[in-house]
């Protein structure tokens, strides 16, 4: 089996994971996990090993693994910490100046931004277009600080749920009060890449962290969702 398709087995687990299918505390038995999988036990088992390296999964026995449960206070925890690592990133693009294929990537961003908050109402076609921008955005920053480090490091501390960029929970509970939480998260980055097209370092790195606040207050309002995927008590 090739490296490619190895990685697809590991995605595949990893998605159903984060998406709450195999659920929190839920034991993964092989021969059931790779049946439902369509592939052997051999490329199961390494992909496995790869997500208890991530903290996906735990093992549980001599040969079986469970489905870790995420607390909400390891959801907000590592929110906070997407932050400050996005912030120093945010830092490192500002300091070293803004190249115009980034600022035109962000000035996209901005102006499908103000394109689908303009409505004053978000459906369902237009909440998958506010992540999929969202997850754009701050990839598009990330990737421009140029930091294997970083990198690194919102990767790991991406593999719990709910803190990707790209990972927006909508509850129709409380969608007025989402969109106006999302329509501010806009506005602030109108105001980062304001900060990044002007050389300000410091200022920068303090939007992004304040920016992740939002996300917090936005899982909120969806805190029984929120508590179902993250298997909290």
């Amino acid at each position: 089996m090739n490296e490619t398709t190895q990685q697809t087995i590991v995605q595949a687990l990893r998605t159903r994971i984060l998406s709450g299918e195999l659920a929190p505390g839920q034991r993964l038995v092989e021969a059931q996990l790779a049946e439902r999988l369509g592939i052997s036990r051999t490329p199961l088992r390494y992909a496995l090993s790869v997500l208890a390296t991530e903290g996906l999964v735990e093992r549980s026995g001599a040969r079986g693994y469970t489905v870790r449960c995420f607390s909400v206070t390891d959801v907000l925890n590592a929110i906070d910490v997407r932050g400050v690592l996005e912030g120093l990133a945010a830092r490192r693009v500002a300091e070293r100046g803004v190249d115009p294929a980034l600022a035109r990537a962000l000035q996209d961003c901005l102006r499908e931004g103000d394109d689908i908050f303009r409505p004053g109402a978000l459906d369902n076609a237009a909440e998958t277009r506010y992540a999929d921008v969202n997850g754009r955005f701050h990839a598009l920053i990330v990737a421009a600080a140029d930091s294997h480090a970083i990198s690194a490091a919102l990767g790991l501390n991406e593999k719990i749920p709910f803190v990707s960029p790209g990972t927006v929970v909508f509850d129709d509970a409380a969608r007025q009060q989402q969109y106006m939480m999302l329509a501010y998260a806009h506005r602030q980055h109108h105001a980062i890449v304001g900060a990044l097209l002007n050389g300000e370092g410091a200022r920068v790195e303090a939007l992004m962290k304040e920016h992740t606040h939002i996300s917090k207050e936005s899982l909120n309002l969806s805190v029984e969702h929120l508590h179902l995927i993250a298997g909290a008590a």
